[in-house]
């Protein structure tokens, strides 16, 4: 290796590996709140709300635990980007085809599923908020408008957009929360760890840790970081900046949405329906205690969780799936991120197309139980795959320089977050497979 140029298998030359670094700021945050917004949707609200209203704030070190996870995962995901020029895809490629196999019909059928799922979830404040109009009207509509504002591929756009959707979430939730006059003691209570004792209640847990800002979502964050022209290791710091604030702004948003959860439900001893419609029935209780402005202000948040789930996902997960088509079949060595698609490529418009219009017919009929458990079983071990996967790719001596790789305490955590999500695996396995043999 001579001092201008590294070996074929590391994508950046020595010069680029040791350019300063760039300082971070708050001007230069984005990418993360793209990833966290889309990550935090109506069913982590639903989960959060339940949590309060079954536990109250036994669960508050959880969503820390989750925080804390997060941030790991999807450092470990910028910086393999960021020191290699390989996208994560590409990484798992050099892994071996297993994870392609494994890849490949997970995206598809997410896919499918969570287009409907999503544009269902954004409809439904909008159907509370005018209820003279279908909601399937809304539905559509949330589809071709997400459809339409991603074609355009103009990153900035996306970023400005989500950056409005997050704040609205994020100020109508809080305000909620705040409105409920919380304990700060048996807050501070709630971050001494403590187990539910009932049947179900490590479900909970679980769901707290893992669900503080989605699944395949934190992979695609090395796409955002490309997209905003952040593909040098000299953005390190402030990719690491950018995803720490982003993470910690969803944390407090949970937390906030867990204070509604007890202050409105756990002590009056309510409960909320399953699904996102127990959104709607938590504007109800907000209406019914604090007057109807409440009630839409919370719908306004809700709707804005939801959109902005849906938009970032047709803009990230295309980019996910366009570089799944296009490299799947090449050699992993010869891969670096000039072999990754933009939006404007034909997988990349298929994809957002797959996710808009097939899965609106899913919106006029009960959603395909075949579907339903394939989607269950794969994207259960979602979350063990990337945990373990980042082990062994941020470790790679052939790929990733040595200053960037897993330092000890990288390795102690990701092996601790493999393990819990390997458990969340498991136990939604479980619960994915059990109509297969009858159960409940």
């Amino acid at each position: 290796m001579t001092d201008t140029n590294q070996s074929a298998d590391v994508g950046f030359t020595e010069a680029e590996l040791n350019e300063p670094k760039v300082k971070p700021s708050w001007k230069k945050i984005g990418p993360g709140i793209v990833a966290a917004a889309t990550g935090v949707g109506a069913a982590d609200l639903v989960a959060t709300l339940t949590a309060g209203s079954r536990y109250g704030y036994m669960l508050v070190w959880a969503i820390v635990v989750g925080v804390l996870m997060k941030i790991l995962l999807v450092e470990g995901v910028g910086r393999y980007y960021l020191s290699t020029g390989k996208t994560i895809f590409q990484g798992w490629r050099t892994l071996g085809p297993w994870t392609s196999w494994y890849f490949g019909p997970y995206i598809l059928i997410w896919g499918i599923v969570y287009g409907a799922t999503a544009m269902s979830s954004t409809a439904l404040p909008l159907a509370a908020l005018f209820p003279a109009v279908d909601l399937k009207v809304f539905a559509i509509a949330a589809g071709l408008i997400g459809l339409a504002l991603v074609w355009l591929d103009h990153y900035q756009l996306i970023e400005t957009l989500m950056m409005i959707l997050i704040g609205i979430m994020f100020f109508t939730v809080l305000l909620s929360a705040v409105l409920t006059l919380p304990n700060l003691g048996d807050i501070l209570a709630g971050l001494i760890p403590r187990l539910p004792s009932e049947e179900g209640g490590m479900f909970y847990v679980l769901a707290m840790a893992g669900g503080v800002g989605g699944t395949i979502t934190l992979a695609a964050y090395g796409y955002w970081l490309r997209e905003k022209g952040w593909n040098k290791p000299k953005w390190l710091r402030v990719m690491r900046f950018d995803n720490a604030t982003a993470y910690v702004l969803t944390g407090i948003f949970v937390f906030s949405t867990m204070i509604m959860g007890v202050e409105l439900l756990y002590s009056a001893g309510l409960a909320i329906s399953a699904g996102d419609q127990g959104l709607v029935d938590t504007s109800t209780v907000l209406a019914d205690r604090y007057g109807e402005a409440w009630s839409v202000v919370f719908l306004i948040g809700f709707f804005a969780a939801s959109f902005s789930s849906l938009l970032g996902v047709w803009h990230g997960v295309s980019l996910m799936f366009a570089d799944f088509w296009t490299n799947f079949r090449r050699p992993a060595d010869e891969l670096d991120q000039d072999d990754a698609p933009t939006l404007k490529s034909t997988p990349a418009r298929f994809y957002m197309l797959m996710l808009t219009f097939p899965t609106m017919i899913l919106l006029f009929f009960d959603q395909p139980i075949f579907l339903i458990l394939l989607y269950g079983t794969l994207g259960a071990l979602f979350m063990p795959f990337l945990a373990v996967t980042l082990l062994f790719l941020n470790n790679q001596k052939r790929f990733v320089p040595k200053p960037f790789r897993n330092k000890w305490f990288h390795n102690v955590f990701l092996g601790m977050t493999a393990g819990v999500f390997v458990a969340m695996g498991v136990n939604e396995l479980y619960e994915a497979l059990t109509p297969l043999w009858g159960g409940g």
